[in-house]
């Protein structure tokens, strides 16, 4: 996913699991960087975030439709931005995917 210098950004994941019994955490790469981590949703809705990136992203979700959603807060990016994005599932099989 390529976001332009201005834009917002939002990634949605629709899941196949209920989103009020597991939790979903998002994980980012940049190019030719180390993954890191953005923040958590648990079941319960209680959203968690990473210290460096608490004020930068949004982590929401809708229990109607089992989607996760990942907001950008910064909608003026100064650069172009590739970066890989994935999730990980807070279950018994520890699923790790990319969005």
């Amino acid at each position: 996913m390529t976001v332009q210098p201005g834009q917002s950004l939002s990634i949605n994941c629709k899941v196949s699991y209920s989103v009020t019994s597991y939790g979903t955490a998002w994980i980012r790469q940049p190019a030719g960087k180390a993954l890191e981590w953005i923040g958590y949703i648990n079941g319960g809705g209680s959203t968690y975030y990473s210290n460096k990136l608490k004020n930068k992203f949004s982590i929401s979700r809708d229990t109607a439709t089992n989607t996760i959603t990942l907001g950008d807060r910064i909608c003026k990016l100064k650069t172009q931005l590739c970066i890989q994005w994935h999730r990980i599932v807070d279950s018994p099989y520890k699923n790790f995917e990319t969005c």
